[in-house]
Order: structure tokens, then C-alpha cells, then sequence
């Protein structure tokens, strides 16, 4: 299919013409500011489908609203209508169209526009009014609360947040661009007063948005990574990860080393424990302990080593040989002293998982020997 795209360089326009290229869609014809703008004819002649997502959001004086939003849509519909060409078209408004100012007021307008656009040519005409639409690629200290938030904190700069009480209404970008290829697929969500809902909108207060980004900054630190479960978190927490330095992607680890080897936590988790990486040096045993409820989950990466466990209540011990040429998990359950000796000439790489975050003033942990 041939697709235009308006506002191709924009931040909904480069996610979404991204998973269009994705799903194989070759034919997209990127239209925007910087490009010639005699192309948009020859543009508006080949496309079966228009996303029409160019617009002014700040722009140097206020009659520049009208101008570049109304103003370019009315050319866009103009030049469809002078080649004949009645092909699906999508334009993306905004909430603030329902509010009294000179941008809500020029999206307004250029709803008006296309739903007469519509009504004269039968072509299908598709409107979203788009909340706060956060994610990947969106141009922070310009328009998006969400991205000033996460570059700002993610660069160590300060952030204003005056009445941390306001709701949010957000949306992902993710959400919107599934939305938008369902709609040219001829599936999109129609709502009352012929505009297309957006199936995912996600309600926050400002305040509390401000401080996950915080927890997000300080996951590096307390290796706490927040609860995924949660879409929104999820969703605020990939958007965050997006905007760190480019020379900040890594960050050190406390590595607690002794002559044994070395013990490295990796993630802690508010409700799924805790990732660690185990090195254990040649001919060393590490661990001679047992739990009562703590469980935990020994994946070999590297070396040749041997598991072995106790029931408290039994002399029989078992022996589980482990290797990085097999990887597979060994499960310790609780009720067995358990240790894990290196019987290789190299390192004994083991990656951990522990049901519960380590707890000094509760560590369910009793050392005996198997």
C-alpha cells in the first residue's frame, strides 16, 4: 500500500512510520517541513492511504496556529481533491480542541475541515483527539510534560512541578501507533460523535508520575526494578530508559569479593526477589546453609560444578553436576542445607534468583553443613 505521512520526522511519525516498515509497508511517502514541498502533489496522487499528523505546537507568534495547522490541512485536502484522489486520511487533533485557545481553537478547525472533507468526497476520514501521548523519540522541553521529566531527571537537571495534584490523561505511543494501523487496516475504534478512540488512555497525577521517574533514576543505585505488572509504570519506565545519556547506558554493580569468588546482585524486585551472579573460584564450596521459606534457583553460565543438598531430617545427600555446556536451572527448596563446590580448573559463573530480597534483620538463613 502507498502511505503518506505528514509530520514524517515528528515524534508520531517516526514511531509510527518505523512499525509500518515493521509490518513490511515499503510504499511511505515521508512529507515534512524540510521536504520539497512541490512533492506533496505527486504525493497526494499515489497514496491509498493518508495520515495526515503535521502540525504547530509552539510556534513564534500565535496566528501561526491557524496558519500551520488549518492552513496546511486545507492544502493537503485540497491537493487530494484536485487529483481525484478520495483515499482514507487520518488526522491527529487534540483534547485541547475542546478547550478555548488559539491552538485548541486551530485543531477545532481543522476537525471542522475534515469531517466536511468527508461528508463532500465520501472519503473515510478518521479523528483522534490524542491526549498526552508519551514514548521513545518525543522532543523533550517542548511539548510533552512526560519527556521534559524523563530527560530532565535522567541527565541529573531539575524539574518544576507546580501542583502535583493535576491529572494526567496519557497515552503510549505504542498504544497510538497500534490504533493508527488498525485504522488503515479499516479497524479502527469508532467512538461517539464519529471521532476514534484511542483504546488505552492511562489516568496519573502529576506528583506521583514525578516520582516514579525519580525511582526510576535511583533503580541504578537500589537496583529495584519497579512493578511491570503495572502497564503504566511498564510503559513510564521504557519511556525513562530512552532518554539517558548516551554515554551513561552502563553503570557499575558492588561486587563482594573475597578469596572464595565474588557475590554480585544484579535486580532487586518489589514482589519476584532478587537476580545475583555467583563466581566461584576452582576447588572452592560456597554455601553450607538452609532456609525456611526462602527458595532460590542456580542456573549455571560457565565451569563445571556440583549441587548438593541435605534434608535437615535425613544423612542422604544428593548431588546435582552442573555446567555451562548444559544450561539448566536447579531449584533449592527450602527445609535443605545446600551448597555448590567448583570441581573445574576455571571460574564457576552461576546466575541466582532468590525468592526474597536479601534482608539483614530477617535473613531466613542457617548455616550447617551438608
Amino acid at each position: 500500500m502507498k502511505i503518506l505521512v505528514t509530520g514524517a520526522k515528528g515524534f508520531i511519525g517516526r514511531n509510527l512510520i518505523a512499525e509500518l516498515k515493521n509490518r513490511n509497508q515499503t510504499e511511505i511517502y515521508e512529507f515534512d517541513i524540510d521536504i520539497d514541498f512541490s512533492l506533496l502533489d505527486e504525493y497526494c496522487k499515489e497514496a491509498e492511504f493518508v495520515f495526515h499528523l503535521a502540525g504547530v505546537n509552539r510556534p513564534e507568534c500565535i496566528e501561526d496556529f491557524m496558519a500551520g495547522n488549518y492552513g496546511f490541512s486545507a492544502t493537503l485536502l485540497d491537493t487530494l481533491k484536485k487529483r481525484d484522489n478520495t483515499c482514507p486520511i487520518l488526522l491527529t487533533s487534540s483534547i485541547q480542541a475542546e478547550i478555548v485557545n488559539p491552538y485548541g481553537q486551530s485543531k477545532k478547525a481543522c476537525e471542522d475541515l475534515f469531517f466536511s472533507y468527508g461528508q463532500e468526497t465520501n472519503a473515510n476520514v478518521y479523528i483522534y483527539r490524542l491526549p498526552n501521548v508519551f514514548g521513545k523519540w518525543c522532543r523533550p522541553n517542548y511539548n510533552s510534560v512526560i519527556a521534559t521529566f524523563c530527560y530532565n531527571i535522567a541527565c541529573g537537571l531539575p524539574i518544576i512541578v507546580n501542583d502535583p495534584g493535576v491529572e494526567l490523561s496519557l497515552t503510549y505511543i505504542d498504544d497510538v501507533v497500534e490504533e493508527f494501523i488498525c485504522a488503515l487496516n479499516g479497524n479502527a475504534s469508532i467512538g461517539k460523535d464519529r471521532f476514534c478512540n484511542i483504546p488505552v488512555v492511562h489516568e496519573a497525577k502529576l506528583g506521583e508520575v514525578a516520582s516514579l521517574l525519580y525511582s526510576f533514576e535511583a533503580s541504578r543505585n537500589d537496583l529495584i526494578i519497579p512493578d511491570m505488572s503495572d502497564a503504566l509504570i511498564k510503559k513510564l519506565y521504557t519511556t525513562y530508559l530512552s532518554y539517558i545519556p548516551k554515554d551513561q547506558f552502563r553503570y557499575p554493580l558492588k561486587m563482594n569479593c573475597d578469596k572464595r569468588g565474588s557475590f554480585t546482585e544484579i535486580i532487586r524486585t518489589p514482589d519476584r526477589g532478587q537476580f545475583s551472579v555467583n563466581i566461584t573460584k576452582p576447588g572452592i564450596i560456597k554455601g553450607n546453609h538452609w532456609h525456611h521459606t526462602k527458595n532460590e534457583k542456580y542456573i549455571v553460565v560457565s565451569g563445571n560444578g556440583v549441587i548438593r543438598f541435605r534434608s535437615l531430617d535425613n544423612k542422604e545427600v544428593l548431588e546435582y553436576f552442573v555446567s555451562g555446556e548444559k544450561i539448566e536451572v536447579v531449584d533449592i527448596p527450602p527445609g535443605y542445607t545446600h551448597s555448590i563446590e567448583n570441581i573445574g580448573n576455571t571460574d564457576l559463573v552461576t546466575l541466582m534468583w532468590c525468592s526474597e530480597c536479601y534482608n539483614p534483620e530477617r535473613p531466613d538463613t542457617y548455616t550447617l553443613e551438608v
